[in-house]
């Protein structure tokens, strides 16, 4: 129950900072939703504990499924990359809310 009321937050918080309009607290709000992406990845497998899913140290079948704990460390890596990523343009486009055009070079006739 906890798991899941901790997925509802991280959601709901990542969808509204994602809703703003600063271009910082969207990213923060995508890395809230990524987080609670690997947690709904992490409940996919078993939430007890359970055997290391290593061969000879114990009985198979009890063993823990590593895939989901292989797709949440990649998730992890990239989920990393693309908030440095959006950070990166954030940073770089941080004038971009100007009240007047970008002088084109175009004549515009009334």
């Amino acid at each position: 129950m906890i798991l899941a009321l901790t997925i509802g937050v991280l959601t709901a918080g990542g969808v509204y900072l994602m809703l703003q309009r600063s271009m910082v607290r969207a990213v923060f709000g995508l890395t809230l939703v990524s987080h609670a992406a690997n947690f709904i990845l992490l409940s996919a497998g078993v939430g007890a504990w359970r055997v290391e899913p290593l061969s000879g140290r114990g009985d198979q079948s009890l063993a823990a499924d590593p895939l989901p704990q292989a797709f949440v460390l990649t998730a992890i890596v990239i989920t990393l990359a693309v908030t440095i990523f959006m950070l990166a343009l954030a940073v770089i486009g941080h004038d971009d809310d100007q009240k007047r055009a970008p002088e084109t070079g175009e004549v515009r006739e009334s």
